[in-house]
């Protein structure tokens, strides 16, 4: 059974939630309101009442955040390591030259 000392009371869409708190109570409420947001901004967009369908699409809208903000990372990872492998030549030419 969780530390009822490290439970903190979050409410996404209407509903109270007792969640394990970990090292930052304040990161865990940033990413409650973020999915509280998100799932408001379902219900208004779709004009669904299911609070189970509104969750569901609401993770989907966040998978696909987390999904881009990954691919956009590994893109930009690659054309750092391309450049450093570029600079690094560049840098042997000179101490060779």
């Amino acid at each position: 059974m969780a530390d009822k000392s490290s439970l903190l009371h979050v409410e996404i869409f209407g509903q109270t939630y007792a969640v394990k708190a970990g090292t930052d109570p304040e990161y865990l409420r940033r990413l409650a309101a973020y999915v509280d947001e998100q799932m408001r901004e379902v219900s208004r967009g779709t004009g669904a009442v299911d609070s189970l369908k509104i969750a569901v699409l609401a993770a989907l809208n966040i998978a696909d955040e987390c999904f881009t903000a990954r691919s956009s990372g590994d893109g930009a990872s690659r054309e750092l390591d391309a450049r450093a492998l570029e600079l690094a030549a560049e840098l042997d030419e000179v101490l060779q030259g």
